[in-house]
This record gives structure tokens, C-alpha cells and sequence, in this order.
């Protein structure tokens, strides 16, 4: 399947590692990684996906392909801007959201308006909000998480 993994450009040493870890998880289980291209978690994402040799794709903001990080398989140009933060979530088939900012918090949000199944790790609150978002405490139960979203989906 293909899982977004959505959270911020500027990031914390612990927060990079933790998403590489995501990465290595989804790569390990046979998954295709789409985040928005960039640094921070989109980059350890993709470093973690590609050690274990999965497939990454990047939803870029601008329109130059070659902004993408160097992790990234397929980056797709948009030109689109922060408005790109609509796709992200629309190309997974799940969404796991790490630490970010309020671009991390929109995509949790369209998460919810394409129906995606969301899982936490060190995110947002929103139970306030009409998101099901199920909180996790590791990168191991993020990707437990999602599968098993899709797997009740089925």
C-alpha cells in the first residue's frame, strides 16, 4: 500500500530519527512511502524507506522536480505551494503524522475530508475535531496501525 507520512520541514535530531525509523517500517513491510519531497520528516522518511528499499514519492510544492530530497524516487511538481498539502494525503492509502507545524495539522485535516485512516506518533490533538485519529507510541505500532485501518477497510 502506499502511506503518507506527513509532519514538519524543521525538525529535531530525535525527530528526524524517529521518522527515519517510520521509514525503515514501512520500507521493511513492503510499502510505498509519499510525503511532501522536502527536508526535515520528509526527508528521513525517505532515507529510512530507501535503506530498506522501498519506493518513495514526493508531492512537491514548487514546480522544479530537482527540489526534492535525494531520497525521493518519484517527485512529482505541482507548483502549487502550501496548496500541495491537499495531495499528500490524498496519495496514501493511510496516514501516519509525525510532529509539525500547522502544514502537518492541514494534511491531518484533508486525511479526514479523503477518509484516510490517520495514526499519530508525537502529533496533533485533534479530538476535537471529526478525525479519527488513532495514537500511537511507536514507528513499529504506526505501521501496525495503518495496515490494520486498510485491513478493516477491506
Amino acid at each position: 500500500m502506499r502511506v503518507s507520512v506527513i509532519g514538519g520541514g524543521a525538525i529535531t535530531d530525535e525527530q528526524a530519527a524517529r521518522a527515519e525509523a517510520v521509514g525503515r517500517e514501512l520500507g521493511a513491510r513492503g510499502h510505498t512511502v509519499v510525503c511532501g519531497g522536502r527536508g526535515g520528516t520528509m526527508e528521513a522518511v525517505c532515507r529510512g524507506a530507501k535503506a530498506e528499499g522501498a519506493t518513495t514519492i514526493g508531492i512537491l510544492p514548487s514546480d522544479r522536480t530537482a527540489q526534492a530530497n535525494d531520497y525521493v524516487d518519484v517527485p512529482i511538481a505541482t507548483g502549487l505551494g502550501h496548496a500541495r498539502n491537499a495531495l499528500v494525503p490524498m496519495n496514501g492509502d493511510a496516514v501516519i503524522a509525525l510532529t509539525g507545524g500547522v502544514g502537518t495539522l492541514s494534511e491531518i485535516g484533508f486525511a479526514g475530508i479523503y477518509d484516510r485512516p490517520v495514526v499519530g506518533l508525537e502529533t496533533h490533538d485533534v479530538s476535537e475535531i471529526d478525525v479519527d485519529l488513532e495514537t500511537v507510541e511507536t514507528p513499529e505500532a504506526a505501521v501496525d496501525a495503518v495496515e490494520a485501518a486498510l485491513e478493516d477497510r477491506a
